[in-house]
C-alpha cells in the first residue's frame, strides 16, 4: 500500500469522500457533521493524503488544514474493507510530518463519540481530549482532541 499527497478533485477521490459523508450521516445529524467541501480541500493551506492499494485503488484519505494557530485533521477515512492495516495511522503520521514542516506547533481534531475506534487511534498517537477550539461550539456529539508538536 502506498500513501502520498494528491489532489482531492479526482473522480475516485470524490467518490471516496461521498462514502465518508454517507457514513458520517448514519452516525450523526447533519448539524453535527463538520465536513470540508471539495473547494475547501483544494486550498493551498490544506494537505490531502490518499492511501492506495497495490492495484492503485483509493482505500482512504485524510487532510490537515494548516493555520497560524493550529493544524486541524479533517476528512480521515479508510474504506471498511481496508481497515485494521494501519492505513489511518500511516496517513495521519504523514500529515503531521508535513504540517510540522509548515510550522504547525499544535494538531487538533474533531470527531464523534460514535467512532470509538478513531478516538482510540488518536489517543494511541498522543492526542488528548480538550474543549472546543476555533469556531466550533460545544456539541455533545463532538469529541475534541489536541496534540502538541514535540
Amino acid at each position: 500500500m502506498h500513501i502520498d499527497f494528491e489532489t482531492p478533485d479526482q473522480p475516485e477521490i470524490i467518490a471516496l469522500i461521498a462514502d465518508l459523508d454517507a457514513y458520517q450521516l448514519t452516525l450523526y445529524p447533519p448539524e453535527s457533521v463538520y465536513a470540508l467541501d471539495l473547494a475547501s480541500l483544494k486550498q493551498p493551506n490544506v494537505l490531502f493524503a490518499v492511501a492506495r492499494g497495490a492495484d492503485g485503488a483509493a482505500l482512504g484519505c485524510g487532510a490537515m488544514v494548516v493555520t497560524p494557530a493550529f493544524a486541524e485533521v479533517k476528512r480521515m477515512y479508510v474504506r471498511p474493507e481496508a481497515r485494521g492495516q494501519g492505513l489511518a495511522r500511516r496517513m495521519l503520521t504523514l500529515l503531521e510530518q508535513a504540517a510540522a514542516q509548515r510550522g504547525a506547533a499544535l494538531y487538533t481534531l474533531e470527531t464523534g463519540p460514535s467512532q470509538p475506534e478513531a478516538i482510540a487511534l488518536y489517543e494511541r498517537l498522543g492526542y488528548q481530549r480538550c474543549g472546543p477550539y476555533g469556531d466550533y461550539r460545544d456539541d455533545p456529539l463532538s469529541v475534541f482532541m489536541r496534540k502538541a508538536v514535540q
